[in-house]
């Protein structure tokens, strides 16, 4: 099977960076918002060093050429169909799976649903999402999560963040060698509405089933995460039946950009406790 640049799923294309020894088994890694691939670029050298291939695409909403209209085709089943695709494409089997920000909640569904397709589990920053509802029920979350109804407005969102995204990410903690790229992108005609449209499917993906996880997983999670809190960091072990890791570090939000290092060392140690047994 060749190298992939693009793959194709129900009329749409996407593009994804296919990187690494050819034989190696594979890592594919999803972004969240409003990221790409890319985002992964200082953690990838690594896991090439450690004979792995690695497959970071631009989700949909993200890939230009995957940038359906509708709102109903941002639900997660709609997502984590994509990834499936992407395996299909890749001829594989089966990966390690890892997935930050949204592309964590990707991630949690794909290896939830689908667990014969994963390897084992690596998600950054982003609770299972039972433990996230739990979390908004019980504590501050709720408070950390104002931007979830936010973003469902009509084009008011697209109006302050065409002005204000990169202020915004500067203040996250995005470093601005990161954050200039990304707005950038989001200036692409229909980006930043296609990567709202996540926010905004979230009643329609709140009808599907988050199952329990039961492949090895490890949660990684930055403890002055300015979106994320506590609460639903510790609850996300109560979703994992399999072999499981907590991993608390002294970050924000952005860790692939600002913890590449401690993010692929936890990332190994994950694949070769996995390898050993």
């Amino acid at each position: 099977m060749g190298r992939l640049s693009r793959y194709e799923r129900g009329g749409l294309t996407f593009d994804v960076r296919d990187r690494g020894p050819e034989g190696g088994d594979a890592v594919v890694l999803l972004h969240g918002f409003p990221q790409d691939g890319t985002c992964w670029d200082a953690v990838v050298p690594a896991l090439h060093d450690a004979g792995l291939r690695t497959l970071a695409p631009d989700q949909r909403g993200y890939s230009p050429g995957a940038r359906p209209a509708a709102i109903v085709a941002y639900r997660t089943a709609e997502l984590v169909d994509d990834v499936l695709a992407l395996l299909d494409e890749a001829g594989l089997r089966r990966v390690h799976l890892v997935g930050h920000d949204w592309g964590g909640t990707v991630a949690w569904a794909v290896a939830g649903r689908h667990p014969d397709r994963v390897h084992t589990l690596t998600v950054l920053s982003t609770p299972h999402p039972e433990a996230f509802l739990k979390a908004v029920r019980s504590g501050s979350q709720l408070l950390r999560s104002w931007y979830l109804g936010a973003f469902q407005i009509p084009r008011l969102p697209e109006l302050v963040l065409a002005r204000r995204l990169g202020p915004m990410l500067a203040r996250s903690g995005l470093p601005a060698a990161h954050a200039v790229p990304t707005v950038t992108r989001m200036r692409e005609p229909g980006a930043l509405t296609a990567a709202l449209a996540w926010y905004r499917a979230l009643p329609l993906s709140s009808r599907e089933r988050f199952p329990t996880v039961r492949v090895p997983t490890t949660f990684v999670w930055g403890r002055s995460d300015p979106a994320l809190g506590r609460v639903g960091a510790e609850l996300t072990r109560d979703a994992v039946s399999a072999p499981y890791r907590f991993v608390e570090l002294d970050a924000g939000h952005w860790l692939p950009e600002t913890r590449p290092v401690q993010v692929t060392s936890v990332l190994l140690d994950r694949i070769r406790t996995v390898a050993q047994t």
